[in-house]
């Protein structure tokens, strides 16, 4: 049985329903440390002299200590406090609802405040803990412009890109609410609790298209994966896309982190259907991009994502075909049971179909897992995430249930 907590306090639904203007204080979260102290300057908050400390000050209190309120800041005079208090903002965003899957899947729905004349807008991120490491599922745009057949996300239309604060924001919240920064006992030096860290891994894999939102994306990343802060080793990030083949080489050159492909076809009229970014991207120029990933291995090897749709694109023949297609590529194939939402037009393929089309592919000497599908109760399953899929009408979800009683026993 999945539960679902409405949070959103009495005084923020107040000021929603009001539509009540706050003036916008800009966020120190999501700068670099370079950025922090001219900012600091130029705000007349601390003397150039003292910037670059201050920065450095600001940057182990947000990042390693996980603070979202200046007052914590407690080797920080209380004026100089008060003074970033009166001027910036590092607060979290709001939590309008969190979910938690019967198997222990957590998906939280994020409301970010208006950017300039916008409105509010809604994102949905996804935990999900397994033995020995915890894996974080972060949107990088509010809905999406990919339109792929099978997702639910691509039938939300793009509202705009997330910043850097606002995807950082996600790791942050996530972190809060498992419990995965220090506490004020814990010593100076430690970065992680005694346990170890819940999460220890982050996937862009969440709403939206990461390559289109390139700049926001790469600062955010480098900012989780610097070794003074947040500390994520590169190797545990991996950033999945549709296709966009012209960023693909900058990613690997410019983020350094692992890449993963949303393939789900082996043929151009097939894909074209499925993912429709392929049109402008086919196959053999995206399978040409991935040849030449920067930093590619059988160490660092890339990750193909392929959804399995039953009499779609799941026979021996595409097995063969995909193994055929990937050749010469260090690769690992992650096969996905078709994740059901109310109104999609796909059945996932019998869990027979799948494991005869992962044996072609492991003959080849892919590694090829089929992935457990993880919170399909609450709409956090891979492809199912949409601002909106709280609000689900009773006959909505009572459709997902039908849909997923249906496939128990095929996936």
């Amino acid at each position: 049985m999945a539960l679902s907590f409405d949070i959103t306090s009495a005084d923020t639904r107040a000021a929603l329903a009001a539509r009540v203007s706050v003036p916008e204080k800009p966020s120190l979260v999501g700068l670099t440390r370079a950025e922090l102290a001219e900012t600091l300057v130029a705000a007349n908050v601390v003397p150039e002299r003292q910037a670059k400390m201050r920065a450095s000050q600001l940057w182990h209190w947000l990042y390693v200590r996980g603070v979202s309120d200046f007052s914590e800041m407690f080797n920080i005079s209380k004026d100089l406090r008060a003074e970033l208090d009166k001027q910036f903002a590092i607060a979290r965003p709001e939590i309008v609802d969190e979910q938690i899957s019967a198997d222990g899947t957590r998906k939280w729905l994020f409301r970010f405040p208006p950017r300039g004349a916008g409105r509010p807008v809604e994102i949905e991120t996804v935990y999900i803990p397994e033995e020995g490491r915890g894996t974080l599922c972060i949107s990088s745009q509010v809905g999406c412009t990919l339109t792929c057949s099978f997702c639910h996300t691509g039938t939300q239309k793009l509202v705009r890109n997330l910043t850097a604060e606002e995807i950082l924001a996600q790791l942050l919240t996530a972190r809060d609410r498992l419990g995965d920064f220090p506490d004020r006992d814990t010593p100076a030096g430690a970065i992680v609790p005694e346990e170890g860290r819940k999460v220890s891994n982050i996937v862009m894999m969440g709403m939206g298209e990461p390559l289109y939102n390139f700049d926001n994306v790469k600062k955010a990343l480098l900012i989780a994966s610097d070794g003074d802060g947040l500390s994520l080793s590169k190797r545990r990030i991996t950033l999945s896309t549709s296709g966009v083949v012209p960023e693909i080489d900058r990613t690997g050159a410019e983020i350094g982190v692992m890449l993963a492909i949303s393939l789900h076809a082996v043929n151009d009229d097939v894909r074209d259907m499925l993912v429709p970014i392929n049109k402008k991207y086919p196959l053999e120029e995206l399978l040409d991009a991935c040849r030449h990933y920067p930093g590619i291995s059988n160490a660092r090897r890339i990750t193909f994502e392929y959804v399995m749709l039953k009499d779609v694109n799941d026979s021996l023949a595409d097995a063969r075909e995909l193994v055929r297609l990937l050749r010469g590529i260090p690769a690992k194939i992650n096969l996905i049971p078709f994740n059901p939402w109310p109104g999609s037009n796909y059945q996932c393929s019998d869990w027979e179909t799948i494991e005869k089309f992962a044996d072609v592919v492991n003959r080849a000497g892919y590694a090829s897992p089929i992935r457990t599908p993880r919170g399909r109760d609450i709409l956090a399953a891979c492809g199912q995430l949409k601002s909106q899929s709280q609000r689900l009408r009773k006959s909505e979800r009572l459709a997902l249930e039908s849909m997923m009683i249906a496939g128990h026993g095929e996936a």
